[in-house]
């Protein structure tokens, strides 16, 4: 089954039946979603792609996000959806790279690929245009009937390496992790509603296909974003609404003083970063209990582990503390294991690498077969990450992929961000890493060898890569520290840094 076919079924059976809501306002019901979808398809095809073709989608949250996801699969082509915060540099990487022709972009983004004429694009229309609505012009066209294993998703996620990574999601890869996602993490009845509050090019999108599948109400906030006011207000309108959440956000809520009503939140879904014991206990008592965890990644989005609601709300547990701060049990579409450096299999209480496998597994990266090989060695996804499980099966991280930083939920890979400022020719020796931040989880801190100045350095960061990479702190040292073989060594300089803060305020080691 193609992702397709939910919306046919779903035109079919209810299609007087709210599919898309602009703030308070539906936008589109399932008839008019549906044969949006088959117009567009058709205009793709006359503007010459073909089915296996990748088409980028480069907007912030708005209420064409459907009929544009739907109308690319419904041509047999992948969607693939990009970050808006990205800097024009990094977009035109990812339309070079996955050899799109066709992008769809909000003006803003539009401009900014544009002005970096990246290889191989020939057009970039603007979402909205009347080139936009041209292509919607002709007749209807019949769906592709894509096999379980043809891409529908190129979700670039970022690397080690500094150069984003596109894991290659197949149909029969969002079907298993929509499946999931109404198994355990949040049950979904017919006409139930997601809110999109956080980006729908990856967090929140994913789960768009599961209140599809369900007859639900897709809801995009006037806003395009996260604004606790208009959560209160949107909630209360629909009622019985679930919202996808990095933690950053849930904590916004909880400090923003603003009041929900009992039922207007169904389920909130925190995941993107851990979020601190202290933390969830202030946002059940806020809110109710609401709220459940899911740990993934791009290539295997929203479905290693999750803690479902009634396991985050269980506080009468003796180990609910424990169970909260861990990243919950393993999801049933997978199987999880953590192995030592020889990818064997460790028991429980012992730390190790994550591996996942299972029909959630992305078929692997985008023209990068040695990193795909690498990754998906021995039939596991090796995530990176370093974690244990417990007796009862609770899997707890113990760390994260390599040195990546997160901050207020989006992923920021230091490498990325030293590779821009070695640029700079003040700039001998730069490491890259995250400080600890009450409101953001982390804050990018570069420590710098040279003479570069501070503001020169930001400069030439926002022209390079997106405002929320670039170091919020720059430190000077004389030089970094480093093992016998050269290379640094970021947890000491993380303790380094530590010191540091402390000693910026008053407090003793």
């Amino acid at each position: 089954m193609d992702m397709t076919r939910w919306l046919v079924r779903s035109a079919g059976t209810c299609p007087d039946w709210p599919a898309v809501a602009h703030g308070t306002t539906v936008f589109q019901d399932y008839r008019t979603l549906a044969a949006r979808a088959a117009k567009l398809a058709s205009g793709l095809r006359a503007a010459g792609l073909a089915p296996g073709d990748r088409v980028l989608v480069a907007a912030p949250n708005c209420p064409q996000y459907l009929e544009l996801l739907y109308g690319i699969w419904w041509a047999g082509c992948a969607a693939v959806p990009a970050n808006s915060k990205l800097h024009g540099a990094e977009l035109a990487y990812m339309v070079a790279h996955s050899g799109t022709k066709v992008c769809f972009a909000a003006r803003k983004q539009a401009q900014a690929i544009a002005a970096e004429t990246p290889e191989g694009l020939e057009r970039v229309i603007e979402v909205g245009s009347a080139d936009y609505e041209a292509l919607f012009a002709g007749d209807p066209s019949e769906p592709w009937l894509a096999g379980p294993d043809e891409m529908a998703w190129l979700f670039y996620t970022s690397g080690t390496t500094g150069r984003p990574k596109g894991a290659m999601l197949s149909h029969r890869n969002l079907l298993a992790m929509t499946m999931a996602y109404l198994t355990d993490v949040d049950p979904t009845e017919p006409g139930d509603r997601i809110l999109h509050a956080a980006p729908m090019s990856h967090g929140s999108g994913l789960y768009l296909m599961a209140h599809l599948a369900r007859f639900g109400v897709n809801i995009v906030p006037e806003s395009g974003g996260f604004e606790p006011d208009e959560i209160a207000s949107l909630t209360g309108h629909w009622q019985r609404t679930s919202m996808f959440a990095a933690p950053t956000m849930i904590k916004r809520m909880v400090s923003s003083g603003v009041e929900i009503a009992p039922d207007a939140l169904r389920t909130v879904i925190w995941g993107g970063a851990p979020m601190y014991v202290s933390d969830v206990k202030s946002a059940l008592e806020r809110f109710g209990p609401v709220f459940a965890q899911i740990y993934g990644q791009g290539e295997t989005p929203m479905t290693t582990t999750l803690l479902p609601k009634h396991i985050v709300a269980d506080k009468a547990h003796p180990r609910w503390e424990e169970r909260i701060g861990s990243a919950g049990h393993v999801n049933p579409v997978v199987s999880v294991q953590v192995f030592d450096d020889d990818d064997r299999p460790l028991p429980a209480g012992e730390t190790g690498e994550i591996v996942v496998r299972g029909e959630t597994v992305m078929l692997g990266y985008w023209n990068n077969p040695d990193a795909t090989a690498e990754t998906l060695r021995g039939g596991w996804l090796h995530t990176g990450d370093v974690g244990s499980f417990d007796e009862d099966g609770f899997l707890t991280l113990r760390d994260r992929s390599k040195d990546m930083i997160i901050s207020g939920g989006s992923n920021i890979y230091p490498r990325e961000v030293e590779e821009v400022l070695l640029t700079h020719p003040g700039v001998r020796e730069v490491s890259v890493i995250g400080r600890p931040h009450g409101e953001w989880g982390e804050v990018v801190v570069a420590y710098v060898v040279g003479e570069a100045d501070e503001g020169d350095l930001d400069a030439l960061c926002l022209s390079r890569i997106a405002r929320f990479k670039r170091p919020k702190h720059y430190v000077h040292v004389e030089d970094l520290p480093k093992n016998n073989y050269g290379k640094i060594l970021k947890t000491e300089l993380r303790a380094s840094d530590a010191r540091l803060v402390r000693g910026s305020r008053g407090e003793e080691d």
